[in-house]
């Protein structure tokens, strides 16, 4: 990966980290599931933390609706894309790059590896990461209303709002809206991955949004051995056998090294 070269302290190894990385060396069918504290480490702006300056006094929850779209498509278009100008000045972080090197070690040996991410910044991808199915969408992408086909916007800031497709339609971004249902595809892909897993692991997400806090559910009904990384416990720690308490951009690399190198 370009740009930043990312330095981690030694640590002692967590209990929990040795039992996470035994099971990783044992897996052959993995699924992890990424929430916002992944993207968080790399500076990426949360759902709420992006409501500054001039966006302080609106509340994210009554922009990111069709409603919203549908009265004031400038105002919404123009804060999606802040977003999505910040999201690409947002590097991989070793965490991203942890997951990349989980899916490569892991197919290497004829395993099977799902990213199920809820995040739409799409540095997973840029990380180096393959088989990935997103939950919500993607900010990177934009789509017809018109016709549903979907653009890769310029890495330059838009200079219309809202924006238009060549077929004359109005351009949204390509996330799950508030009211809106999840990608039925995504949905699909979830839970083929999840059946028959034999390791789940959560990471960086508090597991209270629908329907993929349940997932840990779903891989212990497959008989999977279950985890979370997580810098504070989350709704499923009671239901997970190991909990790791901390970064992900620490504790990930960590897992690796336990189970792919020593």
């Amino acid at each position: 990966m370009e740009g930043r070269v990312w330095y981690l302290p030694h640590m002692p190894t967590d209990p929990a980290l040795q039992d996470i990385a035994h099971a990783l060396r044992q897996a052959q069918r993995v699924v992890v599931l990424t929430g916002a504290g992944v993207s968080a480490e790399s500076g990426t702006p949360t759902f709420r933390d992006a409501m500054t300056g001039l966006w302080a006094s609106f509340n994210p929850e009554e922009l990111a609706t069709p409603e919203a779209f549908e009265r004031n498509p400038e105002l919404v278009t123009r804060w999606y894309d802040q977003r999505r100008l910040g999201c690409m000045a947002c590097l991989p972080n070793p965490g991203h790059l942890a997951l990349a090197r989980m899916e490569r070690e892991l197919t290497a040996r004829g395993g099977r590896f799902t990213l199920l991410t809820q995040n739409v910044d799409r540095l997973h991808q840029r990380a180096g990461s393959q088989n990935i199915v997103e939950l919500h969408g993607t900010i990177m992408v934009w789509r017809c209303t018109r016709t549903g086909r979907e653009v890769t916007p310029p890495p330059e800031p838009m200079q219309a709002f809202p924006p238009k497709s060549d077929d004359g339609g109005l351009l949204r971004p390509s996330v799950v809206w508030f009211g809106e249902m999840l990608p039925e595809s995504a949905l699909a892909a979830s839970f083929e991955a999840l059946d028959g897993c034999d390791l789940f692991i959560s990471v960086g997400t508090s597991s209270v949004v629908q329907p993929a806090a349940s997932f840990v559910f779903y891989a212990k009904r497959s008989g999977a051995t279950t985890s979370e990384v997580n810098p504070e416990d989350t709704a499923i720690t009671r239901w997970v056998d190991h909990a790791a308490r901390g970064k992900s951009g620490l504790l990930l690399p960590e897992i690796n090294r336990l189970a792919f190198d020593d």
